[in-house]
């Protein structure tokens, strides 16, 4: 028994075994053109008019008939060998990503749910419970990044209509002021580190504000002591185990930074060094042209890096200090002695100058009091 449709409404009868309304249409598969049938049922005519037009009014707007009822955990594995794997992202990027879906998507309630009964409330129950256990804001945040990316591609593939990460607010993340050395601790600190082959490395992070893997990853056709310059042209990280140098963290990371006298001594003193160093190797040295290597010129494992300063630190009785901290000891020191936010915020190489007022804003109360001086003493005498 067929009823009469409008335009567009596709086929419709009533189904003489259980009386039942069935209605179907046929379209293009908007991601491939493939012909395609898509069947809906319902106890009455008007229900079935609704759900094929909704199902139209999705292909008009180029979206699937209907959302594909594969597990995020099916599609998230697929997502990790294959848009993951495709991005431009840094290898260090890829393998966290990686590293982070397996760990709380794939397995977790929501990754045994299909795609297609994700909704928001779904999204937000997920976030709740990894800060349930006990995740960093941090992560949370990241994690739903990666969701998110999922859901992008998943409407991409045509798999779904939208994304019900993309209708979720972002975790926040709350504002952490950057700890930070002063010039006395800095100065204890290096003492403490007079015999560590690290010490240099130290040196350099305290005098220019370079993130750790920026100058390991330095070699030294990046440096010119005859002009005092050196370039940030990548960063050293350990990706699927093994030490890389893979691009900067973003593209004004990629800098040219002016060489103060101190760090011009330290770099000479690094090329005194090699110059031994390569003596004593002989046939074992490795010619990788690194700034910072080991005793036989590979390029140094931060992890080691990290123990020496460590060792140092509580040598003299500082806590949570890691190479970080020197990066941020600089900014501090330059940002307290006046130099403005803008030259920091590129000698830094920060994305913008708003991360530069997030995480050091704090650092330079007697500058903020001189500022307000100023504008007293000129209000006071206009002329």
């Amino acid at each position: 028994m067929s009823g009469r449709r409008s335009a567009g409404e596709g086929t419709i009868y009533r189904r003489s075994s259980d009386s039942r309304w069935v209605g179907s249409m046929r379209h293009a598969d908007p991601i491939t053109g493939a012909p395609r049938r898509t069947v809906v049922y319902g106890d009455t005519r008007r229900v079935v008019v609704d759900k094929l037009k909704v199902i139209s009014t999705r292909l008009d707007a180029g979206k699937p008939a209907r959302d594909d009822k594969m597990t995020l955990n099916k599609f998230t594995s697929a997502w990790i060998t294959s848009s993951l794997a495709a991005s431009s992202r840094k290898a260090t990027t890829k393998q966290l990503y990686a590293g982070l879906a397996r760990n709380h998507i794939i397995g977790n309630e929501i990754g045994t749910l299909p795609m297609n009964h994700i909704k928001p409330t779904n999204v937000e129950r997920f976030i709740l419970q990894l800060k349930a256990k006990g995740l960093s804001e941090s992560t949370v945040r990241q994690v739903y990044t990666i969701g998110r990316a999922i859901g992008d591609a998943a409407v991409r593939d045509g798999l779904l209509g939208s994304n019900p990460f993309a209708l979720v607010k972002r975790p926040s993340l709350t504002p952490r002021e950057a700890e930070f050395l002063t010039p006395e601790q800095v100065s204890s600190l290096l003492g403490a580190a007079s015999t560590s082959r690290y010490r240099p490395l130290f040196e350099l992070l305290v005098n220019t504000g370079l993130r750790r893997g920026e100058a390991l990853a330095l070699k030294w056709s990046d440096v010119d002591l005859t002009n005092a310059m050196m370039r940030v042209r990548g960063t050293l990280s350990r990706v699927d185990g093994e030490l890389q140098v893979t691009d900067t963290k973003t593209t004004k990371s990629r800098r040219s930074i002016p060489l103060a006298a101190p760090a011009v001594a330290t770099l000479r003193a690094v090329k005194t060094r090699e110059a031994s160093d390569k003596l004593r190797a002989g046939n074992l040295w490795s010619q990788t042209g690194h700034v910072f290597t080991t005793e036989l010129g590979e390029p140094c494992d931060p992890r080691n890096a990290l123990r020496a300063l460590s060792t140092a630190a509580k040598t003299v009785g500082l806590h949570n200090v890691g190479l970080h901290t020197l990066r941020h000891s600089a900014a501090s020191v330059m940002l307290t002695n006046g130099v403005p936010l803008t030259v920091v915020s590129q000698a830094l190489g920060h994305a913008g100058i708003a991360i530069t007022a997030d995480v050091y804003g704090h650092v330079s109360p007697d500058v903020s009091r001189s500022a307000f001086d100023v504008l007293a003493s000129a209000l006071a005498d206009p002329r």
